[in-house]
């Protein structure tokens, strides 16, 4: 098919709608098309192949507690073609820009830099203002030019896979170019630096902005170390937002994966917002400036939203995309981030490349931005068929029975058959590619008594990953006694200069120096031999140690 006149194109089989659900090992697992792709290239060459389109944003649009129909273009007429998507893309675009993450600004006057073995370095002049930046490179063994993959923020991706995979690691930090810990109306930065300190765009198109400007060095060198058709992104957390966005916003990368993402990440902001402790959404924006100005209206009334990020997953369609969750950590919204999955699902089979998508949360370590295994094998396959060109291992969706969501719950409009003639819109209920949803969520555990009882065993292991002034935190408490815990305190010091900003299985109070941590409504039983996993993200000072001591219910816990 067609993507965009005189641009990349990737021809492909029609796509039956008919994937196999099956329920594995207590996952749901879809096979997420039977796309046969031809072409080695995955980008579409241009950030946004659509900005020639004519769009005229409406100034309010319906609420909506469903989904928004990602076919459905704002004269409210459906799209027919597989071509038309490239204009109803550059709608959501705008759309997005305007209500979630403010403005990404096109290509700067002038974009100029290096790049060698060992790192990028971008100089950007817009609007008579300049700023600059850089990136530190690892190659992997071999003989360039290699493609390559942005890491944001130095934590949670499995770099060594991507590196024995072939692939160069660009460490990008991208709070060189927009910063977090700063208020909306003084934000700082390198992107900051040139379009205002109060620019109502947030931090996360910031980042996507400086990736852009990376790229644009890497097209203009002579191509002998890094390719720029061939450059994927990742990180974890906070970071995983951003990877998430920076996908989304530029169309030359090929390979997005976001990792444990959260609310403001891949996750639909309508079902984050009745996910039971995910973080909600005025949490999201408020923690920092991730998300643009204009979303502070809608955090209490998602529905009012003119968009979803079902249809930012579906803006990636047709390239490369890996979406990576954990289900046991409810704070991360996992169960959303699958609804919006399936939705963007629906785009991809659409057009045809229903194999690009793989959706994994069925995993076994629940700490927080662990390396996991369950991921090794198609982190290798990915770069190998969106970076490489050696593979075709078709997408798949595992999703963890405990965070599985329901698509059919959320929409109210069915995927149309795209064609590349005469519209032939499907009639049928919606696809029978979605995973069943008749598993059950996991038990809750016991709620607390009003007065918990004392702990006679329990064991600590404490667990970070940490950056330049930050750090996230994974806690597991196991009851090393005979008998059941039934509601917890867990009570330990936080070392000087760190500071707790959010928490997830938990509640945790206050955020600096002696913490007590307290179970939530669902966590607060531990069986005898049993454990809890809770966590937290602190920024600090310089000072990464570790607590010294716990004490849960007032006894002294080992550690790990």
């Amino acid at each position: 098919m067609i993507i965009s006149s005189g641009r990349s194109k990737i021809r492909s089989t029609v796509v039956v709608l008919a994937a196999a659900a099956l329920t594995v090992a207590g996952a749901v697992t879809i096979l997420a098309g039977s796309t046969t792709a031809e072409a080695a290239t995955w980008n579409a060459g241009v950030e946004d192949e659509g900005a020639d389109c004519p769009v005229s944003l409406p100034g309010s649009t319906a609420a909506n507690s469903k989904l928004p129909d990602p076919f459905t273009k704002l004269d409210g007429t459906r799209i027919s073609t597989q071509s038309d998507w490239r204009c109803r893309r550059e709608e959501i675009k705008q759309l997005a820009e305007a209500s979630v993450y403010g403005e990404k600004p096109g290509k700067p006057a002038s974009v100029s830099g290096t790049v060698s073995s060992s790192g990028i370095t971008v100089s950007v002049t817009d609007n008579g203002r300049s700023s600059s930046f850089s990136a530190s490179v690892s190659l992997p063994s071999g003989s360039g030019p290699f493609p390559a993959v942005f890491v944001l923020g130095g934590f949670g991706a499995d770099t060594s896979t991507i590196r024995a995979s072939g692939a160069a690691v660009i460490n990008y930090d991208p709070l060189a170019v927009g910063q977090e810990g700063t208020s909306r109306t003084n934000k700082q930065g390198a992107f900051y630096s040139i379009y205002g300190s109060s620019s109502s765009t947030g931090i996360l198109m910031a980042w996507a902005w400086g990736v852009s400007r990376m790229i644009d060095v890497i097209e203009q060198s002579d191509g002998s170390i890094l390719r720029a058709d061939a450059t994927g992104v990742t990180g974890c957390s906070r970071y995983g937002k951003g990877a998430f966005v920076i996908g989304v916003f530029d169309q030359r990368i090929a390979l997005t994966m976001p990792i444990e993402s959260g609310s403001a990440g891949v996750g639909a902001f309508r079902s984050i917002a009745t996910e039971g402790g995910a973080q909600p959404l005025s949490s999201a924006y408020s923690e920092q400036p991730w998300l643009g100005d204009a979303f502070g209206s809608f955090t209490s009334n998602p529905s009012g939203l003119p968009v979803d990020t079902h249809e930012m997953v579906g803006m990636v369609a047709p390239r490369g995309l890996f979406i990576m969750d954990n289900p046991y950590i409810d704070w991360l919204g996992a169960k959303s981030g699958s609804v919006a999955a399936l939705g963007g699902a629906e785009v991809y089979k659409a057009l045809g490349a229903g194999d690009n998508i793989t959706y994994w949360s069925d995993i076994q370590d629940g700490s927080h931005c662990a390396v996991r295994p369950e991921w090794k094998t198609p982190l290798q396959q990915n770069i190998q068929k969106y970076l490489l060109g050696t593979g075709n291992d078709p997408g798949t969706f595992k999703i963890s029975s405990s965070a599985a969501g329901s698509l059919s719950q959320w929409r109210d409009w069915q995927t149309p058959t795209l064609t590349a003639g005469s519209p032939t819109p499907s009639t049928s209920a919606p696809s029978s590619a979605s995973p069943s949803q008749s598993v059950s969520p996991s038990a809750s555990s016991n709620p607390p008594t009003s007065s918990p009882p004392a702990s006679t065993g329990c064991k600590i292991t404490y667990t970070t990953n940490t950056w330049n002034t930050g750090l996230t935190a994974a806690v597991t408490i196991a009851n090393t006694s005979s008998s059941s815990i039934n509601g917890w305190k867990l009570v330990f010091t936080l070392p000087s200069g760190q500071t707790i900003t959010s928490g997830w299985n938990a509640t945790y109070s206050p955020s600096s120096g002696q913490v007590t941590a307290t179970n939530v409504s669902y966590n607060g039983g531990i069986p005898a031999s049993g454990s809890v996993s809770i966590g937290f993200q602190a920024s600090h000072t310089g000072n990464t140690d570790s607590p010294a001591s716990f004490t849960l219910n007032g006894a002294t816990c080992t550690t790990a």
